[in-house]
């Protein structure tokens, strides 16, 4: 616990191209090592490629994408009388996003594909159709936690 009170949170500065928050987060947790301009160039062109493949607006498919890929509750260990519970809980938003954004982002780089750019767009593509290993990976958290849903009664 931190002993001067809650730490503030920052505001992002959005994105240079597009205004738009989330995509600069996206981007931030994409970069490795500080490459920031690879992380755009891969970023941007996943864009260009969803757009060449489907047709539509690729941001509208990428926040639907990431929105489709957000988890609403997750479980949480618990100890209570010496035993161990997963006790399912809520997950708030900031929280939800960053899951999100980083369930995406690993399930793109564990793709079989040549380019990061086309292993980020087939990842978000599927994800917008309900499909693919980050929508797989939620579906598994809100499984565990409806499984453990008798547990509920531990929440604090």
């Amino acid at each position: 616990m931190p002993r001067k009170g809650r730490a503030t949170r920052r505001k992002l500065t959005p994105d240079s191209k597009t205004g738009d928050p989330i995509v600069a987060k996206f981007i931030n947790s994409l970069m490795y090592d500080g490459k920031k301009s690879k992380a755009e160039k891969i970023f941007y062109g996943s864009l260009n490629r969803i757009k060449e493949q489907t047709g539509k607006d690729p941001l509208e498919v990428f926040h639907d994408a990431l929105n489709r890929v957000k988890p609403s509750v997750e479980v949480r260990s618990r100890r209570v009388g010496g035993a161990n519970y997963q006790v399912p809980m809520e997950v708030n938003s900031f929280r939800r996003q960053s899951l999100g954004i980083r369930w995406l982002i690993n399930s793109s780089r564990a793709r079989s594909e040549k380019s990061m750019i086309g292993k980020l767009s087939s990842e978000i593509i599927d994800a917008h159709n309900n499909r693919g290993n980050a929508v797989k990976k939620k579906e598994d958290v809100h499984r565990m936690a409806e499984a453990n849903r008798a547990f509920a009664h531990y929440r604090w």
